[in-house]
């Protein structure tokens, strides 16, 4: 009986490890092409990737705020990093790869907290409009 069990739940493992994979090499892509125009050289004062010192007050913010903020939109960077077409999904597995490469250890965020760095977004749309 344990036999079975077993080959019924290593489809369901090899899909986990699969799918954080598939978010490490989907952030890794993402920042290769929309973040590292700017994260790579430091544009506009930009945090430059793996550049520590720059990143450690980032990381401190959580990883919550700062996708939220980042994503609409903060300081000299555009929203969604300038790409419209950007998901929130999307541009958080980047955030998370650019931050585990500078100092960090982020997880790829699961659908509770997609649905916390939404409510940040929109909490900072409602702030701007006052």
């Amino acid at each position: 009986m344990r036999f079975k069990s077993f080959f019924f739940a290593l489809p369901i493992l090899f899909c986990a490890a699969f799918s954080h994979l598939a978010s490490a090499q989907s952030g890794e892509n993402t920042y290769k092409q929309v973040c590292a125009n700017c994260h790579g050289a430091g544009v506009l004062n930009a945090p430059k990737f793996g550049d520590k010192a720059k990143w450690k007050p980032l990381i401190a913010e959580g990883q919550v705020e700062l996708t939220g903020h980042a994503y609409f939109g903060v300081r000299a960077m555009p929203p969604k990093g300038g790409n419209p077409n950007l998901s929130i999904e999307g541009f958080a597995d980047a955030l998370v790869y650019m931050v585990n490469n500078s100092g960090g250890n982020w997880k790829s965020p699961d659908a509770k907290t997609i649905a916390a760095i939404n409510k940040e977004v929109e909490a900072r749309k409602a702030g701007l409009k006052k």
